[in-house]
């Protein structure tokens, strides 16, 4: 077992990595904030633990997981102990390479001392890393169950601030999906999203408990997932172990994630909305298409598989 000291960036990721068989600190600010969030009330097992900035320098991590670059920085003032040199460090990245799709090199491109980790195949592929060490570890989820419904025709998507990121995101496609049918959209920022007028409406719900939103989600016929520039979506992950079928974007890590059976996956948005259709009118299909993406979902992002990567990657570095 380790001693982690990591920041809680991203909610899905580390709700997955806080299931393994380590320990876990996480620092925590009276206001919070991207470098005091904690916890944030989320329902993590008791081996994850806040410690107040102020007493960073007490703890003594055996290793630290690092997501942002700022954080070596913070490492160094917070801890006292370099990242690296002083204290075992790997870096996540979560990211698709910016702000070029080939040529960007990573910040961490010209030092050794630091593991490169990617989330996703594609971003190794893409980065230019130098020398820097990099090895994959795909994502898990924490299974939410096989809870699809279908009862409610439309299509469901989970983004966050749709608006900024709509190029990015693809919300700017989906008034083209409403064209064929209704589309519901969750995430932050979702009730700021004013789409035109369309033959069927694009509601913005806005956000909602992992719980909540996994059961609200679940009870849509299509799940749909726009992203033209991602590492890979958790939520599309989430749909798909939700036994949810999907209609995608053939962009970036979604080549491997999703199986053509799940669903439709192209870069034809004509072919993509024709299936949308054809899901939102015939449930039977939706519901075989959405019990191919869950199997093949649980069988290549599963939780046990993630974390067992991590273990190894962890000995490593601490041993």
């Amino acid at each position: 077992m380790a001693e982690i000291l990591l920041w809680h960036v991203h909610g899905s990721w580390t709700t997955a990595f806080v299931h393994g068989r380590h320990s876990y600190t996480l620092p925590v600010l009276p206001q919070g904030g991207a470098w005091g969030l904690g916890r944030a009330g989320r329902d993590w097992p008791a081996a994850v633990t806040e410690v107040p900035v102020e007493e960073l320098a007490h703890t003594e991590p055996d290793v630290v997981v690092l997501q942002r670059m700022e954080e070596i920085d913070r490492v160094t003032e917070w801890l006292g102990q370099v990242p690296g040199k002083d204290v075992p460090a790997v870096y996540v990245e979560h990211n698709a390479p910016s702000p070029y799709a080939a040529s960007s090199v990573h910040p961490l491109a010209g030092q050794s001392a630091i593991p490169i980790v990617h989330v996703t195949h594609f971003n190794d592929l893409m980065w230019d890393c130098g020398s820097a060490p990099t090895v994959v570890i795909p994502h898990g989820i924490v299974d939410p169950g096989h809870r699809y419904t279908g009862e409610v025709p439309h299509g469901v998507t989970m983004i966050n601030e749709p608006v900024r990121r709509a190029r990015v995101t693809g919300s700017d496609l989906l008034p083209a999906f409403s064209q064929v049918g209704p589309v519901d959209l969750y995430g932050i920022g979702a009730t700021d999203f004013a789409p035109p007028l369309a033959r069927h409406p694009i509601r913005g719900i806005g956000d909602l408990a992992p719980a909540e939103l996994h059961d609200e989600v679940a009870r849509r016929r299509v799940y749909l997932h726009t992203a033209r520039w991602t590492s890979l979506g958790l939520s599309l992950l989430e749909a798909m172990h939700l036994g949810m079928p999907v209609v995608a974007l053939a962009t970036t890590e979604a080549l491997r994630a999703v199986p053509p059976d799940a669903g439709a996956l192209s870069t034809d948005i004509t072919a993509l909305t024709t299936t949308f259709g054809e899901l939102l009118h015939e449930p039977d299909l939706a519901r075989l298409a959405g019990k191919r993406a869950r199997q093949f979902a649980v069988s290549h992002y599963g939780l046990d598989a993630f974390l067992a990567r991590w273990d190894s990657l962890l000995a490593e570095l601490t041993h």
